[in-house]
């Protein structure tokens, strides 16, 4: 009998999976997927660690979690300097003194801060939409280069059909420090997550490729209690609803080059261009191998924003009224339930960063394993 049954292989999974068995516990982590890392996994193709499920930098301003990751992992210092491509026009992003002086010509702070108060003057009153909320924020030409194609693309719906709580604020920069998080630690693992998790689950029994929900009576019967880190309404047989989400569809590609754009994200603001960014895997790492040569091949990934539907892989919770209100029920259920903790972000509906979820993890671990 294992003190704990844990459902998914992912960041929180691996964490409280860890933590248990170094305080002695037994137990036994399963995972649907063929693989474990979650949506952090890696792979390796060429040389170069692919993140197979979407671009993962870690940052965080959480000194018990950097500490925590470090145990398995040794972080390069990968800083995350994304690039706008609107129609063949690169502008810099977070909003910096880089972005104002493409877009304007203004070389001061002072310049670029009168020009956006100026812009923004456009909005009066509380403003209804996110079109409106955006241009409040930065005005309109940051709002129509930068932000309306790639956020209609990424929500598949008009901004003015979107709610303005969407964007509460925007970064704007009058530096030109172009790191995209303001964040203490930052970095990627080197040798890839996967090689990170796999550390975390050294010692520990895993099941891959094992449908948890398809089999949940036998399962459930293997341990005391089970942590399910899957999505909370499939754990309910959907009786209440779906909850949504938006999904990425990826387009993965290897191309005999040794450098097709220059930096790990770039981001297509337009409309017409129909993927949102474009992701060079090999610059995460500085286009090195791991043993530090330099890799001749390059793998890009297209995506793509997508409405989600069951069968899909869920990324983004769609925290709307009626799609939270939904999940508050669902919460209800999932207290009722004995022996069961639900964790994570398809567990608890949430979008949650990488250092959030092991966060979330730690603290668990600190009621649950005392």
């Amino acid at each position: 009998m294992y003190d704990y049954l844990i459902v998914g292989a992912g960041l929180y999974g691996a964490t409280f999976a860890q933590q248990a068995r170094e305080a002695g516990k037994k137990v036994l982590v399963i995972d649907r997927r063929p693989n474990i890392a979650g949506n952090v996994y890696t792979e390796d193709v060429e040389g170069i660690h692919v993140h197979k499920y979407g671009a993962h930098i870690f940052h965080t301003n959480l000194k018990r979690v950097w500490e925590y990751v470090t145990r398995f992992a040794t972080f390069n210092r990968f800083t995350n300097t994304v690039v706008a491509n609107y129609k063949g026009e690169l502008y810099s992003l977070p909003f910096n003194m880089y972005t104002f002086n493409k877009m304007w010509g203004v070389v001061t702070p002072e310049q670029a801060a009168a020009k956006i108060s100026e812009q923004r003057a456009e909005i009066k009153g509380e403003p209804q939409n996110l079109e409106e909320q955006a241009i409040s924020l930065v005005g309109r030409d940051i709002f129509e280069k930068l932000i309306k194609g790639y956020t209609e693309k990424q929500w598949g719906r008009d901004c003015k059909e979107l709610p303005a709580f969407i964007i509460k604020r925007l970064p704007v920069r009058l530096t030109f420090d172009n790191n995209y998080f303001n964040a203490l630690y930052q970095g990627i693992p080197m040798g890839g997550y996967t090689k990170m998790v796999a550390k975390m689950l050294e010692g520990i029994e895993v099941r891959l490729g094992v449908d948890y929900l398809a089999n949940k009576e036998e399962l459930d019967k293997l341990a005391k209690k089970v942590i399910y880190t899957g999505p909370i309404d499939a754990y309910f047989d959907f009786k209440l609803g779906t909850l949504e989400y938006r999904s990425v569809r990826f387009e993965n590609e290897l191309l005999d080059i040794p450098n097709f754009q220059g930096n790990a994200a770039v981001n297509y603001t337009d409309r017409e261009t129909p993927w949102t960014r474009i992701i060079e895997h090999k610059w995460f790492e500085f286009g090195k191998d791991d043993a530090g040569n330099d890799l001749p091949k390059t793998v890009i990934s297209r995506e793509y924003s997508s409405e989600w539907k069951p069968g899909d892989e869920p990324y983004y919770p769609v925290n709307d009224e009626k799609n939270s209100a939904l999940y508050d029920e669902y919460k209800k259920l999932a207290t009722a339930e004995n022996n069961v903790i639900f964790g994570g972000r398809l567990g608890e509906y949430k979008y949650y960063d990488m250092d959030a979820v092991i966060d979330s993890a730690l603290s668990l671990c600190k009621r649950e394993l005392r």
